[in-house]
């Protein structure tokens, strides 16, 4: 009889990781065991470190399903010299282009908020110029020729002095859609600069933090009871016609119990077009936070909108093939309240065919069309009449392909950022979230606030090249 012992999980894969303490890039089992995801790291000077990665295996495995070529920008702008994460600007190892590039035109804010990835406060004046910004700018449409996406942001970019110039230059280049990032002070308060953001439709949204509907979570989250503040800023919104999108930065036991009930806020708006979940990315400030018992991850938050009290189901919750292991989203026709899903109605090969390679597919008018000639009577399967009275049973009076606008659609988006605790280094490759830099480089999200954003930042970067030479030598 053997001696043998089965191991306790179930090894999948190998990737690259960091290891938390020094940051130095790790191999990196992908295990399962239970109902979870993890990494199993090793790091030569600290040792064996276990991530949650995820807490869906089927939905983990599936993610894979959903790759396809990736959509390179028109140039790159560093070359590749120590790899991959240490030559961002995109260099020519990036296998996306930028679905969503940002640009932070100040450093200041009103709020102090305990999670602040950018580490903003009113503390902070630095703001930049019109003309470093303009240059920023130039740098995305060279690099995308016409970019699906920009977001403002800062900062909290509504402070800046010349914030509406700086949205009309936005406006003035060919840039698909234009969002401003803001927790919403000024926009409840201020009348007349919403009067004059309603002067920026269409094409133009804003993208309002939403964390919660309970005082004590945003005092824990933003440190202020911001309630009416948020209450004000959609009456503001709702009055001007503004699109809306309420973006909530999701930290365990805190708030991942009010997934559903801000999706069903978001449904009294009829300015809101979506909710975009965050989990909490260990980054910037975080006062508090502890990565072992106090992060959540993607799949917690999709399970959380697919078990809450509203139309989106498993099978409409896909992963976004520009980079589906860190992007899901669900879809849906909207009248009112009701909500009829579509994501999950369309076959695969449909949406992979179809699907750009962007964050905000709802722009593309072939897409519209292709989702609407798969409906229809003449050209899909036998069940055909069955997927529309699913569709439009509770929408009795959606607009045909013809006059359908963004304002007749609902989205529901998780994007899970990267931290050291659950970097994946073929994550970064597909990332398509970028930061417009102010020299122009361009970089991923989840390797400028490591490594890029500041002093402290290029620092890490320092140590973890350091560190991964001296792990180097060890094999040696």
């Amino acid at each position: 009889m053997s001696d043998r012992k089965a191991a306790p999980y179930i090894f999948h894969s190998q990737v690259t990781s960091l290891c938390a303490d020094c940051l130095a890039p790790v191999p990196t089992k992908v295990i399962f065991e239970g109902d979870c995801v993890y990494y199993l790291k090793r790091c030569r000077t600290h040792g064996v470190q276990k991530v949650l990665v995820s807490t869906d295996i089927a939905y983990f495995k599936a993610c894979a399903d959903w790759l396809k070529p990736g959509d390179r920008p028109q140039r790159f702008d560093t070359r590749i010299d120590m790899g991959c994460p240490y030559d961002c600007g995109l260099c020519p190892d990036h296998e996306q282009h930028s679905c969503l590039a940002l640009i932070e035109v100040n450093e200041h804010c009103n709020l102090t908020c305990p999670m602040c990835f950018a580490g903003s406060s009113p503390e902070k004046t630095g703001t930049r110029s019109l003309e470093e910004i303009g240059a920023m700018m130039d740098a995305l449409v060279a690099a995308e020729g016409e970019p699906d996406l920009l977001q403002i942001s800062g900062g909290e970019p509504t402070l800046h002095p010349q914030i509406l110039e700086i949205l009309a230059m936005a406006k003035a280049r060919p840039i698909r859609h234009l969002m401003i990032n803001t927790n919403g002070l000024r926009i409840a308060r201020d009348p007349a600069f919403v009067a004059e953001l309603a002067k920026l439709k269409p094409g133009f949204e804003v993208y309002l933090q939403f964390d919660s509907l309970r005082p004590d979570v945003l005092k824990a989250l933003r440190g202020a009871d911001l309630t009416r503040i948020r209450q004000q800023a959609l009456e503001n919104l709702e009055a001007a016609g503004i699109s809306t999108t309420l973006v909530a930065v999701i930290r365990k036991g805190l708030n991942d119990d009010e997934v559903g009930a801000i999706i069903d806020h978001a449904l009294n708006w009829s300015c809101v077009r979506g909710v975009t979940f965050q989990p909490v990315q260990d980054a910037g400030r975080n006062i508090g936070f502890d990565p072992a018992k106090d992060r959540t991850v993607l799949s917690d938050i999709r399970r959380a909108v697919i078990e809450a009290d509203n139309p989106f189901g498993a099978n409409d919750m896909i992963p976004l093939p520009c980079n589906p292991e860190s992007i899901c989203v669900g879809y849906g026709l909207r009248k009112g309240r009701n909500v009829a899903p579509i994501t999950g109605m369309l076959p695969r090969e449909v949406l992979l065919s179809e699907l750009p390679n962007s964050v905000t597919f709802e722009k593309y008018p072939a897409l519209r069309d292709r989702m609407f000639e798969f409906f229809s009577f003449s050209s899909t399967p036998a069940n055909t009449t069955e997927r529309l009275e699913a569709l439009f049973c509770c929408l009795p009076e959606m607009p045909t392909t013809e006059n359908i606008g963004y304002d007749d659609l609902f989205r529901i988006a998780i994007s899970e950022f990267l931290d050291p605790h659950n970097f994946d280094l073929g994550r970064v490759k597909r990332s398509c979230v970028h930061f417009v830099t102010p020299d122009q480089g361009i970089i991923p999200f989840d390797t400028y606030n490591l490594f890029y954003r500041d002093e402290a930042a290029r620092a890490r970067k320092a140590g973890s090249i350091k560190a991964r030479l001296t792990n180097m030598g060890a094999h040696e």
